[in-house]
């Protein structure tokens, strides 16, 4: 991908978050999806990102072979709408899909479209999880994309998805890219029976985006979903964190939301400058980060 950014774009975007909580019926997800997006674009918002999965319930809290249906091929139906609602709101978009690449090969998929509704990018959910509830290496091959920047008339965008939140060279990989937002659709919650360790679970999250943002010089954007699916209740909390760490918004917990805020793209290069953490990189002695363990 180009690492230039558009050379036309203004200082300060308005980024809309669009937390959602979903149900069974698809439709109704993904009109409520829709209406977020409006509903972003109504408050002024540039470039809209939406949660996770959001056309259905999370898909992965079984092994359940029935649930391979929900998958769509890039570009489909769901893309489609998608497209058209950038283009009719003058919108970057980000959305998150249930890609069926192939017969039997599948993926957990972001895509990114430009104010126009074309396709600006796709992105491949590189870290896939295996734990209780998220079985998504069940259902998700390993993207094969890389990490990317993803040159839009409105800024670079950063797409990365959830699990990639937890993992500092995804954030670093991405923002060495170019990017200048990174973007995590994101679906995580709580476990019934864990209650014990709810607060430290989402701290810890929410640490780690803020720390990207601070480690990159680059803003933070998550939209988790919301609501309760089974025994997992999602923490909602959807953020954007400042390149220097300052929280410019943050979601409720446990209801939907469309969250609009301001970003300064200008403070990139003022943190930059402030904590050149890239200029004092040693990248002469980081080889050892591809190798599976330094023993």
């Amino acid at each position: 991908m180009n690492r230039t950014p558009p050379s036309n774009r203004p200082a300060v975007i308005r980024l809309g978050l669009v937390q959602s909580a979903c149900t069974g019926d698809r439709e109704a997800n993904i009109l409520q999806a829709l209406a977020g997006i409006a509903a972003a674009a109504g408050q002024g918002a540039t470039v809209v990102c939406l949660q996770e999965l959001f056309a259905g319930e999370y898909p992965c809290q079984a092994e359940d072979h029935g649930r391979f249906a929900e998958a769509e091929s890039v570009p489909g139906p769901l893309t489609e709408r998608l497209a058209a609602a950038a283009q009719e709101h003058g919108v970057v978009l980000v959305g998150s899909v249930f890609e069926r690449r192939a017969h039997g090969l599948f993926h957990n998929t972001a895509v990114v479209f430009d104010t126009d509704g074309s396709t600006a990018g796709v992105y491949r959910k590189m870290h896939i999880p295996d734990d209780p509830h998220y079985y998504e290496k069940f259902y998700f091959a390993p993207g094969d994309t890389g990490f990317m920047s993803v040159p839009t008339s409105r800024l670079a965008v950063g797409p990365l998805v959830c699990w990639d939140q937890w993992y500092p060279e995804a954030a670093r990989l991405t923002a060495l890219a170019g990017a200048e937002v990174l973007f995590y659709p994101t679906a995580i919650g709580w476990l019934d029976g864990e209650e014990p360790l709810h607060a430290e679970q989402y701290e810890s999250w929410d640490t780690m985006l803020r720390s990207h943002a601070i480690a990159n010089g680059v803003f933070v954007a998550a939209v988790n979903r919301t609501g309760r699916e089974g025994p997992l209740r999602f923490w909602g909390a959807s953020v954007v964190y400042a390149p220097n760490g300052q929280r410019v918004a943050v979601a409720a917990h446990d209801a939907p939301e469309v969250l609009v805020c301001d970003c300064d793209l200008g403070r990139i290069e003022w943190s930059r400058t402030r904590w050149p953490f890239f200029r004092d990189r040693r990248i002469d002695a980081y080889g050892g980060l591809i190798d599976r363990w330094g023993g």
